[in-house]
Formats: structure tokens, sequence, C-alpha cells
């Protein structure tokens, strides 16, 4: 029997091999083309007055006008034109993650799921216990969650060893519960989903929170798009991409590692052998 931090490493490596097959490099580009299509549409309609405001609130700031003084004085008064494009960014960059999440969860998960379960797991029999609707009310629960942790979280920003904790913690709890759920959805029973999310709980979430670290990297292509006003229009949607990547690669991590619980589980109920691949 494969240890969990054996599965952990095997699983790892069969999510990278198989985002290099055609069929889900293709399925990548369905996300990436409703998420382009509705942030174009949104910063259309909103880039401008959302510009405005954020521009008069640092203006009616004196802190920040305190700050203006000091860049000038130090020859960097220029950062002030990149400040409320990065603010804006900033802000929507959390949102653009959670709906890469829910498209990818939604439409492309169950599709991944299949192509895992047909080419590694034949024999796994379906013990469907979660409806389509389960596991979108699973999905926005848990994203609600999410959100409000990362409200609450907000002022622990502040403490430089903290930002580089705490959002990461939340992105791989909730990727953890969504991803694992959609991975069990179709073929474990309540009762085996309980048991591979209690005893295989830590990788799953050490799984969670490296894709959280990983869906950071992004950010830095995304904020360029700011700095280097040229090139935004190809590094914005480039960074979309990658998100989505990001989250195709972990449901494959997360479907290779919990169906291969499942059939460990199984075979240890019956005193037989995993019949993985």
């Amino acid at each position: 029997m494969l240890a969990p931090m054996k599965l952990f490493f095997d699983s790892f490596w069969r999510a990278l091999a198989y985002c290099l097959r055609p069929q889900v490099i293709l399925l990548s580009l369905l996300p990436l083309i409703l998420v382009i299509g509705s942030t174009v549409g949104l910063g259309y309609l909103f880039w401008d007055a959302a510009m405005d405001q954020v521009r008069l609130v640092l203006e009616s700031s004196i802190f920040v006008n305190h700050g203006w003084a000091w860049l000038d004085n130090v020859g960097w008064g220029r950062l002030k034109t990149v400040l409320a494009p990065l603010i804006v960014i900033f802000t929507v960059t959390p949102l653009i993650i959670i709906v890469s999440l829910l498209v990818v969860s939604l439409l492309i998960t169950p599709v991944l799921v299949q192509l895992v379960a047909r080419r590694r797991f034949s024999t796994l029999e379906v013990r469907s216990a979660s409806s389509f609707w389960r596991s979108v009310v699973w999905t926005l629960v848990s994203t609600v969650l999410a959100l409000l942790a990362l409200v609450v979280s907000i002022p622990l920003w502040f403490v430089p060893p903290l930002i580089l904790l705490v959002p990461p913690l939340i992105w791989g709890w909730l990727t953890y519960r969504v991803m694992a759920f959609d991975a069990l959805s179709e073929h474990a029973s309540t009762r085996e989903q309980r048991t591979v999310f209690r005893r295989h709980r830590l990788p799953l979430l050490l799984m969670g929170v490296f894709v959280g670290y990983l869906g950071a990297a992004p950010s830095l292509v995304w904020a360029s798009g700011a700095l280097f006003a040229a090139a935004f229009v190809i590094l914005v949607p480039l960074a979309i991409w990658i998100y989505t990547l990001v989250f195709v690669f972990s449901s494959l991590w997360f479907s290779h590692y919990c169906l291969a619980a499942l059939a460990m589980l199984r075979a240890e109920a019956n005193n037989t052998t995993a019949p993985v691949r």
C-alpha cells in the first residue's frame, strides 16, 4: 500500500504528465475564453469608474499624500501613476481566481476525473453519492467561507510574514475542499468520501496550499500588465490562462490522488490489491 506522502508525489508527477496532453490543453482554453470575455466586458464598463474612485480615496488620504511627498523627494514620483491601477488589479485578482476555480470545478473537473478514471481506474466501481447540484452547493458554500476568511484575515496581511502565509492557506483550504470533493463525487459513497477525507486530510491540505502558492505566481504577470501598458492586453490574458492551468493541474492532481486513495480503501476492505496503473 502506498503511504500518503508517496501517493502525494506519485499523483503530482502523473498530473504534470496529463497536463501535456492536447485534450487537457484544449480544455484549459474554455475557462480562458469565458473569463476573458467577462473580464473585458466588466473592465470596459467599470475600469474608469474604479480608477477614479481609487484616485479619489488616495488623494483624500493625508497618509498617502505624505507618501507622495516622500516619493517625490527620493526621485520615485512616477510610481504614483501605477499605484491606482495596481490597487484595482490586486483587488479584482481574488475574484478572477475564484471565477477560474468555479469554472474549472463545474465544467472541466468532471471531464478530467473521467479521463483519469478511464485510463487508470477502469475497474473502479461507480457508487455515486453526489448530484450535480450538491457539487454546486458544496463549491459555493466553500467559496463563501473562503471569502469570509479572507475578509476577516485582512488585518493580518499587514504583518509581513503573515501576508505570505494566510492567503495561500485560505486558497489551499478552498482548493482542497472543492477539488477533493469533485474528484470523489461520482465514484465514492458518502461514507467513503468521509473516510478518504479523514485519512488523507493532511496530504490533501498540503496539495491545496501548494496550489495556493502556485496560484500566486500569475499575479506577477497580472501586475506587469499595469506597469507595462503596451503589453497589458497580452499579459493579463496570459495570467488568466496560467490561473486556469494551475487549477486544471490541481484538478488532475486531486483526481489521481483521491481515486487512488479510494481504490486502496476498497482493496483494504476486500483484502485485495488496489487496481491502479
